[in-house]
C-alpha cells in the first residue's frame, strides 16, 4: 500500500524500507514490477519458544497439549485434529470458540513475560495447526484474534475473529517451536497455509538469544 499509492517512492526491481511495528523495527524488501508489488519479504524480530508440549486443563475440553512461543506476540499453539477440526472455513465458529478457550486457559496456567520487555506479558493470541490441504504446504493454520474480554461463566464471550492469512507473526512463532523440537532447520523454507488457502513462506536464517531463551530470526 505504501508503495503502490505513492506514499513512499517506489524503485524497481526492489524497494527496501524499514517499518516501526509494535514488536520493533522490521526491515522490508519489496519486489516490484510495472509499478506493482509482486512479493514482500521482511526480517522479523527474534522468535523463541518458552513452553513445548505443555498440558493445560481447559473446562469442557479436558487436557490440551500446547506450545507457547513468541513471534512478535505470545502465541499458544495447539493441534486441531484432537479437537475434531480440520481448519476449513465452515468450521469458523468452532475454531474461534475453542481457540479462545485454550488461550484463556494458557493465560492462567502458563504465564510468560518477554525477558527484554516486561510490558509484553501473557499469551495474547491462539493458533491451531493441522495437516495442509495443498501439496506444496507443510502445515495449515488458523489464528484467532480476540474481540473482547473473556469470561468463563459467559459462553457468549468466547468469540473472536479469524485471521484470513496464515499470519506473519504466527508463522514465526510456529517455526520457532518446530526449530526447538528439531523439526525445522535453518535456511529451510516452511510453507504455511492459511484457512483460505493462501501460503506464507517462512525461513529461519540465523540463531540468536533473547534473555535466557535460544531464539531464531
Amino acid at each position: 500500500v505504501l508503495l503502490e499509492t505513492g506514499i513512499l517512492p517506489i524503485q524497481e526491481p526492489v524497494t527496501k524500507l524499514v517499518l516501526e511495528s509494535p514488536a520493533g523495527l522490521v526491515a522490508v524488501q519489496a519486489t516490484v514490477s510495472g509499478g506493482k508489488v509482486t512479493q514482500v519479504t521482511f526480517e522479523n524480530v527474534p522468535a523463541f519458544a518458552i513452553h513445548l508440549d505443555a498440558n493445560v486443563e481447559v473446562p469442557n475440553l479436558g487436557t490440551v497439549t500446547v506450545d507457547v512461543a513468541y513471534g512478535g506476540m505470545f502465541f499458544v499453539i495447539s493441534d486441531a485434529e484432537p479437537l475434531g477440526l480440520s481448519l476449513t472455513p465452515d468450521e469458523g465458529r468452532d475454531i474461534v470458540r475453542l481457540s479462545e478457550m485454550i488461550k484463556a486457559a494458557a493465560q492462567e496456567q502458563l504465564p510468560v513475560v518477554h525477558p527484554e520487555n516486561s510490558e509484553i506479558a501473557g499469551v495474547t493470541i491462539a493458533q491451531l495447526s493441522a495437516p495442509p490441504t495443498q501439496p506444496d504446504a507443510h502445515s495449515r493454520t488458523a489464528v484467532t484474534l480476540s474481540t473482547g474480554s473473556f469470561d468463563w461463566t459467559d459462553s457468549t464471550t468466547w468469540t473472536g475473529v479469524l485471521d484470513r492469512s496464515p499470519c506473519g507473526t504466527g508463522t514465526c512463532a510456529k517455526m520457532a517451536t518446530l526449530y526447538a523440537k528439531g523439526k525445522l532447520s535453518l535456511n529451510q523454507d516452511f510453507h504455511h497455509e492459511g484457512i483460505l488457502g493462501t501460503i506464507f513462506t517462512g525461513r529461519l536464517i540465523r540463531e540468536t538469544r533473547v534473555g535466557q531463551y535460544p531464539a531464531v530470526i
